[in-house]
């Protein structure tokens, strides 16, 4: 369906510029979050990175990307319950939320490389 819509195309083209930067917005807020020691910034980046996550898992699966909207959702997701959790106002970050982050950078690059 998405395929048939009139400017489709550049729609998914500026989706993938968007994710580019995104991609990297959100590694930049995972390595900070991960190095962070004041609970005020490892929670101002997680928030900044589930933000953009948000976006991404917004849009991604009705422009046929579902995979990538599923993965940026559950990282979104995995931020929130942390963040809203008992240890959401410390300076420790778990290594699973690294992880998905990790895994969501990577899907996201290999997407961005098959589209070049």
């Amino acid at each position: 369906m998405a395929d048939a819509l009139p400017g489709i195309e550049k729609i998914k083209a500026r989706f993938l510029t968007l994710l580019e930067e995104r991609q990297g917005l959100i590694a930049h807020h995972a390595l900070a979050a991960w190095e962070g020691t004041d609970p005020n910034d490892v929670q101002h980046h997680l928030a900044t990175a589930q933000n953009t996550l948000h976006q991404i898992a917004g849009s991604a699966g009705s422009l046929g990307f579902a995979s990538l909207g599923y993965t940026a959702r559950d990282c979104e997701n995995e931020i929130i319950g942390y963040l809203e959790g008992p240890n959401g106002n410390s300076a420790i970050f778990p290594v699973e939320i690294m992880a998905k982050m990790d895994a969501f950078v990577l899907q996201s690059q290999a997407l961005l490389t098959k589209a070049a």
